[in-house]
């Protein structure tokens, strides 16, 4: 087995969780960070609530530009489905 999957409880959207694993058998220590980026463009000054379509872009690009600019030091490894009509995106990274 490569993986395994553990529930972290994650209640409020603006926390930064931080999760240390280690191998008792193996000195190895893996640390992960699942944030939450604000996901909500509504009040950008580009937004068209008319259009559908740039808002769905806004968000991509915002995410983008936001996971581009971010610690150097730690790696993307999941981005989770925000819930309908959320203003956050939690993604997941690990330490390099």
């Amino acid at each position: 087995m490569r993986e395994i999957c553990v529930p972290i409880p994650f209640t409020d959207d603006e926390q930064v969780a931080e999760v240390e694993v280690k191998f008792a058998y193996r000195k190895i220590s893996v640390q992960y960070r699942l944030e939450s980026f604000v996901w909500d463009v509504s009040e950008d000054p580009d937004f068209d609530p008319e259009d559908g379509i740039t808002e769905d872009l806004m968000k991509i690009y915002k995410l983008k530009k936001l996971i581009a600019e971010y610690d150097p030091s730690w790696e993307l490894i999941q981005i989770f489905t925000p819930a309908e009509n959320s203003k956050y995106i939690q993604v997941l990274f690990r330490k390099k």
